[in-house]
């Protein structure tokens, strides 16, 4: 006799996932109605396959700082944004993901006021942010959805991925910043932010892009 649970009754420990095969798109879409908004796992389903994630505290720290310099950097730039953090994004039928953190730049207009993103009409964020990213379902749903620019922070090692040809291929730059060393800059920040907190690191960040200003 199979024995069935509600999947809003399974509990997972921080950095542990629940792999799920052989899941159809309306199943999917009934089992993000169970999970609900208010919840803190993340999810990702590609070809089938629905992982449901819960992060690690220092896996969420992460995420805040890196986010935390983006936008450090977009405001000295003084260039819109809008960041709609982990909202689901679903390609009807083919995938689904729910970024650590996301970023609207060049198309910030067009999501100005939105609450829901159908990725049918609407452009994919310019910019995701994952902390630990390791499966292949989740990278195949980023490449459904075609967000053209992935940054993955994991292990003290930070790596900018750029959608080219339906691949993300790697890259030592990053074209959202085009002039600064950010494989540099997020990691060595990061680990600054663990010796120092979010917030002094973020007041040396500063300092440090307004030194750099006045040099140009």
């Amino acid at each position: 006799m199979p024995v069935t649970t509600p999947i809003r009754q399974i509990q997972l420990k921080p950095g542990s996932v629940v792999i799920i095969p052989h899941i159809n798109w309306q199943e999917f879409e009934q089992i993000l109605e169970e999970l609900g908004e208010k919840r803190s796992t993340r999810i990702a389903y590609s070809q089938g396959t629905l992982e449901i994630m819960s992060p690690l505290p220092q896996h969420e720290r992460a995420i805040v700082v890196i986010s935390d310099l983006v936008k450090t950097l977009l405001r000295k730039q003084q260039r819109p944004w809008e960041s709609l953090r982990s909202t689901t994004f679903k390609r009807q039928g083919i995938a689904g993901i729910e970024p650590d953190d996301c970023f609207y730049i060049q198309n910030y207009r067009a999501i100005i006021g939105k609450d829901r993103i159908d990725i049918e009409i609407d452009p994919p964020p310019d910019l995701a942010i994952e902390s630990d990213l390791t499966s292949k379902t989740e990278t195949d749903a980023y490449t459904a959805i075609k967000v053209p620019e992935l940054w993955i922070y994991g292990a003290g090692k930070f790596v900018i991925n750029l959608l080219q040809n339906d691949e993300y291929v790697e890259s030592i730059a990053s074209p959202t910043f085009p002039d600064l060393p950010i494989t540099d800059i997020i990691p060595r920040m990061v680990e600054r932010a663990r010796e120092i907190g979010m917030y002094q690191v973020l007041l040396e960040f500063e300092a440090w892009l307004d030194a750099s200003l006045r040099c140009e």
